[in-house]
């Protein structure tokens, strides 16, 4: 960035400057102009910038500002999809508007996102490869699809999220046919990726980022080189996707709908190939009985210990003969559908991540399962993906922005850092600018029983009582595990009149709504609930969190990496329990004040924030709140917030 761009960047946040003049209320902040500064200044020698801003820093701009004045090409990667369209809808046509700027922007959003018009003709010809509970809802996409400009089956407002027609009409990178389709032409997903290669600054999200450039997707794989910034918001996102994609993942669900695809194409386009139906059946079956082998209870386990059972070494074995069956099958009939040569690549590859899962001498990895109620996954992920991280930044020079409300641990971001292999980044942080001290107070309640105390329950159960009266609902009870979500749910309708909202109910969107427009409703909620909800005022004052959120040591990934660092000599609680477990806590105290009017009660049900030293640790890293033991101050506290705000409605 030259220097007159530099100029500009901090004439924007001036007291009249352009911001101001096109934002009614905007006052400069020290901290936002610091951070758009430090941007400006990193960009010019093309380095690495590690940003924690305080929430109300004003971040958004203080990044959005720098990269629209940049000539160079811009990404910009959020956590969410809703932070992308609120980014692309609001934030950046504001800050465009207030600069003059003439640069184009773009949202790419991915494959689920996109109607695939070849699947809607291929299901809407054939409904019965469509399951009969989603035939309605196809009606519903076919008489969208003709009036939709953009493809984007978020304009879908009476399909739910996750509506079981969606896989139908979207594609994946397994079954899309690429410059193969017929409606290759008219693909939404491929004018969207054209305008993002276009554009000047295009708003994506980490899980479309990194699972493109680890896949080398078709498109997006040429965006990267042309940015010469990358932004990353709530990048403590980051090492969580990144170590997602940097390993490998095959699942009963991915076999199965590979199969189900390839008894369609035979059934209606390769009918004399009936080898085709009768090998994918098989493999689906034997991919079915894995599942069953394990206990009906999802869980998650360590894949090494449990390919020293017979049964399942034995079902392995009958999976890998099918699946290679199918391949030779399916190697035959090449050349006489393009939709089947591209399930041959899809096959191919699967089986060879199959293969993977079976090499049980690799080092550096965890072999690892997940069961849900109908499927298994099985996955190879890498302990440490900072060597890999490291050199994709380093692959090219450009400018490298890391920023979120929690990256630092104890007032540093070293534990970031090291995650992701940034050894010359510079870092930066900046604390809110509420006054913590007036605006909240954090109580951790005395005499409450162990974690594992049969009485931990109903200990919570009285808690959460005395919190919903007096701040009369309007609260979040934010809790480590499902479990002791729903026992405390259930008990806590019998002992209170408010409306009691609790995550699974409903999708996340709709749960919120509920809660925003319910009077005194109550939000019960676990790990979703912890981040990117932005509920300000008086509708929530009080936030109450059950224990430490550590990551369960039952975790297989968590168990090879604390193997891993104790082989290295490192304390494993120390070196990466302690820091997770501290941001995660940051992200759900950082769901109370998000406001300068903001004022409420954050009440932490752990005594080991008080008398372990590493509960040190968490409060250093902790807003500066007035710290109580006794319940009674904190519900005297939300009393007169309650009360102050009656008084405030009745004038």
């Amino acid at each position: 960035m030259s220097k007159s761009k530099h100029k500009q960047t901090l004439s924007a946040f001036a007291q009249e400057g352009e911001l101001a003049q096109q934002i009614n209320g905007f006052q400069p902040r020290p901290a936002q102009v610091q951070m758009a500064q430090a941007i400006a200044d990193v960009a010019e020698v093309q380095g690495q910038l590690v940003v924690e801003a305080g929430t109300g820093t004003g971040k958004t701009f203080a990044y959005l500002v720098p990269a629209m004045l940049a000539e160079e090409k811009a990404i910009v990667s959020t956590g969410t999809k809703n932070l992308q369209e609120q980014l692309f809808f609001k934030d950046l046509p504001l800050v465009k508007k207030a600069l003059g700027s003439h640069k184009t922007i773009a949202l790419l959003k991915g494959r689920a996102n996109s109607l695939c018009l070849y699947r809607l003709a291929q299901h809407t010809r054939h409904t019965h490869l469509v399951d009969s509970t989603a035939l309605g809802e196809l009606t519903r996409v076919k008489k969208w699809s003709n009036s939709t400009k953009t493809g984007d089956v978020g304009e879908l407002d009476d399909i739910a999220e996750d509506a079981r027609i969606l896989p139908f009409v979207t594609s994946t990178v397994d079954n899309c046919l690429g410059r193969d389709c017929p409606d290759y032409e008219d693909c939404y997903l491929v004018k969207a990726r054209k305008e993002a290669m276009d554009a000047d600054l295009v708003v994506v999200n980490h899980l479309l980022f990194f699972a493109d450039a680890a896949l080398k997707d078709t498109g997006f794989g040429e965006l990267i080189p042309e940015a010469q910034t990358i932004i990353f918001d709530e990048a403590h996102q980051i090492p969580d996707v990144a170590t997602q994609y940097f390993g490998e993942t095959v699942s009963s669900r991915q076999i199965q709908e590979m199969c189900k695809d390839i008894e369609a194409i035979q059934k209606t386009a390769l009918k004399d190939a009936n080898q085709l139906s009768l090998a994918a059946e098989k493999l689906r079956l034997v991919t079915a009985d894995l599942r069953i082998m394990f206990p009906v209870q999802p869980s998650k386990g360590n894949w090494f210990e449990q390919l020293r059972r017979e049964d399942i070494q034995s079902q392995m074995d009958a999976i890998q003969n099918a699946m290679d069956l199918l391949y030779e099958v399916t190697k035959v009939n090449l050349g006489r559908e393009k939709a089947l040569d591209a399930l041959f690549e899809r096959c191919s590859m699967t089986r060879s991540k199959l293969r993977k899962m079976l090499e049980v001498n690799q080092l550096g990895v965890s072999l690892w399962f997940e069961t849900t109620p109908k499927h298994i996954s099985l996955h190879l992920t890498p302990l440490s993906i900072a060597k890999k991280f490291a050199a994709m930044v380093e692959e090219e020079e450009r400018t490298w922005v890391f920023t979120s409300a929690t990256i630092s641990v104890d007032g540093s971001c070293q534990h970031f850092k090291k995650q992701l292999g940034l050894n010359d980044a510079q870092d930066l942080i900046l604390d809110s600018p509420f006054d913590y001290q007036q605006q909240s107070l954090l109580c951790v309640p005395r005499y409450l029983p162990e974690a594992s105390s049969k009485e931990r329950t109903a200990a919570l159960v009285d808690i959460a009582v005395r919190i919903v009266e007096a701040s009369q609902g309007n609260c979040f009870l934010l809790f480590t595990s499902h479990a002791m979500m729903r026992r405390v749910a259930e008990q806590l309708e019998e002992e209170v009149d408010n409306p009691i909202l609790v995550q699974g109910q409903t999708s996340k969107r709709v749960l919120l709504e509920q809660f925003l427009e319910e009077e005194q409703a109550v939000l019960l909620a676990t790990g979703a609930f912890w981040e990117g909800v932005d509920v300000r005022g008086d509708k929530l004052t009080c936030v109450m969190i059950d224990k430490l959120p550590f990551a369960s040591p039952d975790e297989p990934l968590l168990q090879a990496r604390n193997e891993d660092a104790r082989k290295r000599g490192e304390n494993p609680f120390a070196s990466m329990q302690i820091p997770q477990a501290v941001i995660t806590m940051k992200q759900g105290a950082g769901r109370l004040i998000r406001d300068v009017k903001d004022r409420g009660v954050l009440v932490v049900c752990d005594p080991r924030l008080v008398y372990k030293d590493y509960g040190k640790t968490f409060l250093g890293s902790l807003p500066d709140m007035r710290r109580t033991r006794d319940l009674d101050e904190a519900m005297k506290f939300l009393k007169n917030i309650v009360v102050e705000l009656d008084e405030q409605i009745e004038e």
